[in-house]
This record gives structure tokens, C-alpha cells and sequence, in this order.
């Protein structure tokens, strides 16, 4: 199983929030934005992580991050369909929801974004 391609500059965050595209779920919110052609040079989905403050201090944040990116290796290599730039926002519920909600929350919010494959 291979890492999907990763968000990692500010402006690539900026450009998914403002398509307004999410699905939100008691343990991760999931925003998408369509890539146009030319725009990057993977066919593969990409992702980004972000956990605010709100969540807990750095060590809380850190075990949310790993636990999604996880979670996003599992379920959207094989599901999440190509071409398309994600950002998952970590909740206070990511840290004590079961691994496997956090898994069938990302499943759901593929789905409902027609990211789903």
C-alpha cells in the first residue's frame, strides 16, 4: 500500500477551502476540490491534514494528524477517485473515536463528495 500524494503549501490549503466542497462528520471534517488539467503533475488524489488548537495542545494535535493520515492511507488509496485535492480537518472526536468510525467517517464523506471509487 503506497502514501496518496500530500498538501503541503498554504496556497494549495487555500484553493480547496474555497471551493466550499465538504462533508462534515463527527470525527473529521473532508474538503475537495477538483484539480483543472495541467495543474499538477500526479493523476493521483492528493491530501492534506490540518488540526487546529481547539483540538488540544501539541501532543493531542500530533496523535489526531497521525491517526488520520492513517486512516487516509487505509481508506483513500483504493477509494478516493484521482485528479482531486482533499483536506482533512481533525475534531476533538478524532482523539478518542475508534479507529474504525474514524475510517467509515472518511468512507461516508467520500461518498457523499462523489469522491468515492
Amino acid at each position: 500500500m503506497s502514501a496518496i500524494p500530500r498538501l503541503k503549501r498554504r496556497p494549495e490549503f487555500l484553493k480547496v477551502a474555497a471551493t466550499r466542497h465538504k462533508w462534515v462528520a463527527s470525527g473529521l471534517i473532508v474538503q475537495s476540490r477538483p484539480r483543472l488539467d495541467g495543474e499538477a503533475d500526479t493523476e493521483q488524489a492528493r491530501v492534506g491534514f490540518t488540526v487546529s488548537r481547539k483540538v488540544g495542545n501539541a501532543v493531542a494535535r500530533n496523535r489526531v494528524r497521525r491517526r488520520l493520515r492513517a486512516a487516509a492511507d487505509n481508506v483513500m488509496t483504493e477509494h478516493a477517485r484521482p485528479g482531486i485535492d482533499f483536506v482533512i480537518i481533525g475534531r476533538r472526536n478524532s482523539l478518542n473515536r475508534s479507529f474504525s468510525d474514524l475510517e467509515g467517517d472518511l468512507t461516508t464523506a467520500l461518498k457523499k463528495l462523489d469522491a468515492y471509487q
